[in-house]
């Protein structure tokens, strides 16, 4: 059977979340007054908000869903929308956005090296002599970026810059868990429309963001000096949260999840690549400056070994043992 079809559709959508979820990095510094757990529990609000009228249209399909496939949908939602982006935003207003994006682009050896093991039954098994180039490619074009920003850290910075990367190590942790859980579901699921999957994870994120957002403005009035709930440029945050609800949340997730049915988990984790690579090429532009020589070959070697790794073929993993 023919899988270049199924191969090339899965990189399209892949790459099409790595361009909507690179947003996300970008926000924390067009908003540095608001708190990180403002930011998280004001785009999942707008990702809830958004997902109810897409829920009218596939009601039929989500009440399919069962209490066990919600209580997923919860976990994942916890884990991969609020506990990830609540770290990310933390970390990008202490460290900047290149060198977080650079660490979170560590995600596609972390998963690969993860899925490679667990998931062998059933996606097969990348042999790690063909797959380990593509790793070390991903690996020194990481190291080459990250080295551009520690080379231009201004004096005094240093225990911010280092606070930063430590959190950032816990958005990796939970992005880490995410893509490889979800893709469980998926894959197990395979008569599902990812669109409604991706729908029901907007629709567990608006009562928890609500709750976080009473338990914000209960606090914030006790420390007083934030206008909450929408802070002090409201326009900005209220058509900043409804963008990346709408692209980076529902649309990011909707791409992913078509991806993650068509690729197996290893490869798919490869691919999150894009999304390191979206957000740099965003941060840059943000700055107002094209990065550094280094900092290109850097992304240059990325996209090297993601292609690379799109050239391996997985082979029959070990039957299962029933």
């Amino acid at each position: 059977m023919n899988r270049a079809p199924q191969l090339l559709s899965g990189t399209a959508f892949a790459l099409a979340a790595g361009l909507m979820w690179g947003l996300v990095f970008v926000a924390p510094l067009l908003l540095p007054h608001y708190s990180p757990a403002l930011l998280a529990v004001g785009r999942y609000l707008a990702f809830g908000l958004i997902c109810l009228p897409l829920a009218l249209l596939d009601r039929l399909e989500l009440q399919r869903l069962s209490r066990a496939d919600w209580l997923v949908a919860v976990k994942l939602t916890l884990v991969g929308n609020f506990l990830y982006y609540l770290a990310l935003a933390a970390a990008i207003q202490r460290a900047g956005n290149p060198l977080v994006s650079v660490i979170i682009g560590t995600l596609p050896v972390i998963i690969a090296i993860a899925s490679n093991q667990r998931n062998a039954a059933r996606d097969g098994r990348l042999p790690w002599r063909l797959l380990a180039p593509s790793l070390l490619l991903i690996a020194i074009g990481i190291g080459c970026v990250n080295q551009t920003e520690f080379s231009q850290l201004a004096q005094g910075e240093t225990q911010r810059y280092v606070e930063g990367a430590l959190i950032a190590l816990i958005a990796l942790a939970a992005w880490t868990w995410y893509p490889i859980h979800n893709a469980d579901w998926l894959r197990a699921h395979p008569d599902r429309n990812p669109r409604v999957w991706a729908t029901a994870q907007g629709l567990v994120t608006l009562p928890i963001a609500l709750l976080g957002l009473g338990l914000l403005w209960l606090w914030e009035g006790r420390q007083g000096g934030f206008a909450m709930p929408l802070g002090p440029d409201p326009l900005a945050f209220v058509g900043l949260m409804l963008a990346i609800g709408l692209f980076a949340s529902w649309g990011g997730t909707l791409c992913w999840n078509e991806a993650s049915q068509r690729l197996p988990t290893t490869l798919v984790g490869q691919l999150i690549v894009f999304e390191t690579l979206a957000a740099l090429a965003y941060g840059y532009l943000q700055r107002g400056h094209w990065p550094p020589a280094l900092a290109l070959l850097g992304v240059g070697l990325l996209v090297a070994g993601v292609i690379w790794a799109l050239r391996v073929r997985p082979s029959p993993g070990p039957k299962p043992v029933h």
